[in-house]
């Protein structure tokens, strides 16, 4: 799978842009602030539909533009073309000229990993990091997952705004709540199962990066420790208090342990940055292993965050994309792009808003 071609218009800091894209490296050179972060933004916007710096879609719209364009080509077990704008008034996602109906009909159209510095939230930042980690792995991977997600996300909102009435309606609390039992223990049955094929991955890729420094475990804590129905039920006088749905998979969490002591608290930011990688390396294992192929990857100037050591436990990874035929897009500045992989990738010069091909030399 690869991005063959990229169209913008109105998006960030590219009123127009049009490059096409072979297989391989694509190595992003530029100062700061020039838009090479932009471009590994659109992709991963085509890739999940979402931005992996956390922020909405008039975000993403060119300064005095109403609205922004991203179109693509993708080359997989066969072509697709991709066209999505987004407006503050219209939001329009089509495939291969039709209208994407339902996501599940889109998701896996374009695979993609992204490293950044944002991914320090997954292990400084709250569980809820940690939750969309694993419910992004579950949506790549598993089609049925995202609709699920998608029915507890409303039936959590409905029940909870039922809870904060001044008089619930118990029967309606109770109709909520049976929905809410059903669908959850999917969720958790599903992100259960996907730890022990993650987590030898996560520890493997930690491993080669920190040189064997420490030991990692991954460890799944659900909010639900036995009966969903029976603990939601103990929970009703705590909810009448707080006025929110105070059990469930929306309240679980991923436990990052490092030598068994909790990441987040007793590691380094170079520890808890090799995990972030760490993390973001089983996650394309994982892709590629379930479907066949690598995922492009995004990488944003994280290569030049690393020390050498680290840097080489991530080679690997892409190594095993460039001989998979996979695509790998990496932003850097001049000084500080990574050598060691050597002269076979294309090299492209960002300089406000425009790219263009660079000459390898």
């Amino acid at each position: 799978m690869h991005l063959a071609h990229l169209r913008l218009r109105d998006f960030r800091n590219y009123k127009r842009l049009d490059a096409d894209f072979s297989p391989g490296f694509q190595l992003l050179l530029g100062d700061n602030a020039q838009g090479k972060t932009n471009v590994l933004e659109a992709i991963y916007l085509l890739s999940t539909l979402r931005s992996f710096r956390g922020v909405g879609g008039a975000q993403m719209i060119r300064h005095t533009a109403k609205g922004y364009f991203v179109g693509a080509s993708v080359v997989s077990t066969s072509k697709h073309d991709v066209k999505m704008y987004w407006s503050a008034a219209e939001r329009k996602l089509s495939l291969d000229e039709q209208p994407v109906r339902r996501l599940t009909d889109y998701l896996g159209t374009l695979r993609a990993v992204v490293f950044c510095t944002e991914d320090l939230q997954l292990v400084k930042g709250t569980a809820r990091a940690r939750r969309r980690f694993l419910d992004l792995l579950l949506a790549q991977t598993q089609p049925n997952y995202l609709p699920l997600l998608q029915r507890y996300a409303l039936a959590l909102r409905s029940r909870n705004s039922i809870l904060k009435q001044r008089a619930p309606d118990q029967a309606l609390l109770d109709s909520f709540s049976q929905e809410l039992v059903s669908i959850g223990n999917d969720l958790i049955a599903a992100r259960r199962e996907l730890l022990p094929r993650i987590s030898p991955l996560a520890r493997l890729a930690y491993r080669r990066i920190s040189n064997d420094a420490e030991e990692l475990r991954l460890e799944y804590q659900p909010s639900v420790k036995a009966d969903f129905a029976v603990e939601l039920a103990r929970a009703r006088n705590r909810e009448r208090t707080y006025r929110s749905t105070l059990v469930g998979p929306h309240r679980d969490e991923l436990a990052l342990l490092l030598n068994d002591q909790p990441a987040s608290q007793f590691g380094s930011e170079g520890q808890k940055r090799t995990l972030a990688i760490a993390l973001k390396m089983a996650q394309a294992e994982y892709v590629t292993g379930l479907v066949g192929s690598p995922p492009v990857l995004l990488i944003d100037d994280v290569m030049g965050e690393l020390d050498a050591k680290r840097r080489s436990g991530l080679l690997p990874l892409l190594e095993r994309s460039h001989h998979a035929h996979g695509q790998v897009f990496m932003t850097c500045t001049e000084e500080n792009w990574p050598r060691e992989l050597g002269r076979d990738l294309h090299r492209w010069e960002i300089k406000s808003g425009n790219l263009v091909p660079k000459n390898s030399a």
